[in-house]
């Protein structure tokens, strides 16, 4: 296996397979939770990754499933196998399926994400197999079960609970009969952007005024256009829309906090414009896959 990088960033993605990864701005994946059986013919990981931008040419032995569990991407363009390339940005809930043998590349641009992956030995005559070969490669389908299932088994290696090589052989066989039913999220219309000075007033808006009450038509005002325009030029322009854009400007704008200062929780919470220290608790976790408490803990 060869993997490559784009110095002075890490590689931060363990990868079964071989090919080529190069990652910018990238910090080392966090929050490991990983596991194989049957002498590794069946292996789960899951990590969050940051990554300014990375470009992936890869091949697997094994068959891939994995979910986008909290946060996204910016921009993701894949081609895999022959199919038409996907983009469209990552977002929680989305699953990609990559049969085993199929060249994958992959551009990925503001990556900060949880994932959870399965890989799965195609030599298992598991239900569902041929069906997912059939189907070909799968990138961000839309699917409620798979992503579910996948957090379930995170929770019990968490909490230290190991399951045995039958429960983990039907579970992956639940897994590829799911997969081989979804179809690939369709690419987004394209829309017309927002203009470098016109995101760069907007930003700086949302920038200065974190603490307080954003709203689009607001933000459509700065821009000077109309709301429904500005959100689609908007979401064309950064992948998100404007209301998903302040929250992981907010997101960001906590780990400095947190990182930096001492400022009571509720506190940085209020400041940054949360109706309470529950309500930003529970979006820094969904976004970042862990609690406030615990991430300024990791830089004491």
């Amino acid at each position: 296996m060869e993997i490559a990088q784009a110095s002075p960033s890490p590689v931060s993605l363990p990868m079964l397979g071989q090919g080529r990864l190069v990652e910018r701005g990238a910090t080392p994946a966090t929050d490991a939770v990983s596991a194989s059986w049957l002498d590794g013919r069946i292996i789960f990981d899951q990590r969050r990754w940051r990554c300014s931008e990375a470009e992936l040419n890869w091949v697997a032995p094994a068959h891939l499933i994995v979910a986008t569990c909290h946060g996204g991407t910016r921009r993701t363009k894949v081609t895999a196998g022959g199919a038409q390339p996907h983009e469209g940005a990552d977002r929680p809930g989305m699953v990609s399926i990559v049969p085993a043998g199929t060249p994958r590349h992959g551009i990925y641009e503001g990556a900060d994400l949880v994932y959870a992956a399965l890989w799965i030995d195609p030599e298992f005559a598991f239900p569902g197999s041929g069906s997912l070969l059939q189907g070909g490669a799968r990138t961000n389908a839309q699917d409620p079960l798979l992503p579910a299932v996948l957090a379930s088994l995170r929770a019990d290696l968490a909490a230290g609970f190991s399951h045995d090589a039958l429960y983990v052989e039907h579970l992956a066989a639940l897994c590829l009969s799911r997969a081989s039913l979804l179809e690939a999220a369709p690419t987004p219309t394209a829309h017309a952007k927002l203009s470098p000075m016109t995101l760069r007033r907007v930003e700086e808006h949302i920038d200065a005024h974190l603490g307080g009450e954003i709203t689009l038509g607001t933000l459509a005002t700065v821009a000077g256009m109309g709301a429904d325009s500005f959100a689609r030029r908007f979401k064309a322009t950064t992948g998100l829309a404007p209301y998903a854009f302040v929250l992981e400007r907010r997101m960001q704008r906590a780990e400095a906090e947190l990182a930096r200062s001492n400022l009571p929780i509720a506190n940085l919470a209020a400041r940054l414009g949360f109706a309470s220290q529950s309500h930003f608790a529970a979006a820094f976790r969904r976004r970042r896959g862990t609690t406030p408490q615990a991430y300024r803990a990791a830089f004491s």
